[in-house]
Order: structure tokens, then C-alpha cells, then sequence
């Protein structure tokens, strides 16, 4: 799955918890979600949890930490995704 594909559908998983519509419009991987679009830390578990529904993966703690940016969550996302083409 490419990049653009990822970031399409992460727009989607969280629209309904950003504050800054704005920022959302002009998503990139430099988009961070608590600066950038200003979703609160409580909203981000939602966020990792309907994630992890989309794509069938589980993501751990460690992983969970370093999603904060859209270009870190891609990486995990991808990351959990080759691990589980291996199973």
C-alpha cells in the first residue's frame, strides 16, 4: 500500500477527532496530530484503536508512543502490516 493510499484513509480514521478542519485539508507526513491538528491525547487512543481495526494489526505500546506524526504512523502501520504478511 503506498503512501498517498495510507494518508487517504488516515484522513478518514480521523476527521471526526480533529479540531483544525484547516490543517486536516493539507494533511502531508509532516502533519503532526497533536500540534498540527490539534486532537487531544485521549482522542489519539481512539485514533491507534480504529486503526488497528482498519488494517487488522495490533500495535503495541512502543509503537503506540511514536505515533504522533502522520509520516511515524505510516511507518508503524506498514510495519505491522509486513509483519502480519509473514503469519
Amino acid at each position: 500500500m503506498n503512501n498517498e493510499n495510507l494518508i487517504d484513509d488516515l484522513k478518514e480514521i480521523i476527521t471526526p477527532y480533529t479540531e483544525n478542519k484547516a490543517a486536516l485539508a493539507s494533511i502531508s507526513e509532516n502533519t503532526d496530530f497533536l500540534i498540527d491538528l490539534k486532537i487531544n491525547s485521549a482522542n489519539l487512543v481512539d485514533i491507534i484503536l480504529d486503526i488497528e481495526e482498519k488494517f487488522g494489526i495490533e500495535i503495541d505500546n512502543d509503537s503506540m508512543a511514536k505515533m504522533i506524526t502522520v509520516k511515524a504512523t505510516i511507518a508503524v502501520i506498514n510495519e505491522k502490516l509486513a509483519a502480519n504478511a509473514g503469519k
